[in-house]
């Protein structure tokens, strides 16, 4: 089963006043659908965009582990368990928050900060946090804590990429459009999502360049491999 969800359809959050203008695709903070609290392990993708100066201030997180995707500009990351770091287009950023930790999330340069935020459910809650950040990535990233997987594509216009057969695959474009080819075929934009409910295979065709984001998700009641 394939859902779609349009950039226009996502909740708008965040402080547009302080200079920060979120866009939920799941429920978060005040927005609650109890049909559309969480896809697979994935708990939150928020589109997130930061003027020049502005950010969140020191807040906690806990059993959450929190996936970020820098877009443009640049996200100066600060935290309880010492890491402080930039992360720039192309990096991930990881945060395990296990047991608890708070941190702060800044647009410290001159020119305005995009960046997806990926929340995922934990399969065993608590420990200690952990952080990374991989620089430049380019394939996929394995994320055992929740048992799933992101796959970063970038096909050029007319190249097309598979979509993992998998219980739950979620689709997000950050840039450019595709043709995602399951059941039925659709056209996507930046900030289109597509949820597929599996296993089942499909196709991505890029219409023009693009950018997207899949993640590949097992079902945790079935037992985890």
């Amino acid at each position: 089963m394939t859902r779609i969800q349009r950039a226009d359809e996502r909740y708008p959050g965040g402080d547009p006043a302080a200079g920060i203008e979120t866009r939920h695709a799941l429920s978060f903070g005040s927005y609650y659908d109890p049909d559309n609290l969480r896809f697979g392990a994935l708990l939150a993708c928020n589109e997130e965009r930061l003027a020049p100066g502005a950010g969140f201030d020191e807040h906690p997180h806990s059993h959450t582990e929190i996936v970020t995707w820098v877009v443009e500009g640049e996200l100066t990351h600060h935290d309880t368990a010492g890491h402080t770091t930039v992360v720039r287009p192309g990096d991930l950023q990881r945060l395990g928050s296990a047991g608890g930790v708070r941190h702060v999330e800044r647009n410290d340069a001159d020119v305005p900060l995009v960046f997806v935020q990926m929340w995922l459910a934990p399969l065993v809650p608590g420990g200690e946090p952990a952080y990374e950040v991989v620089r430049g990535l380019d394939g996929s990233y394995d994320l055992p804590a929740a048992d799933a997987r992101l796959h970063v594509l970038r096909p050029a216009a007319g190249e097309s990429a598979p979509v993992p057969a998998a219980d739950f695959v979620y689709v997000h474009v950050v840039r450019g459009a595709v043709r995602l080819h399951a059941d039925p075929a659709t056209d996507l934009g930046p900030g289109d999502a597509a949820r597929l409910t599996g296993p089942a295979e499909g196709t991505l065709v890029a219409t023009t360049d693009a950018e997207v984001l899949v993640w590949e998700m097992r079902d945790w009641r079935k037992g985890l491999g």
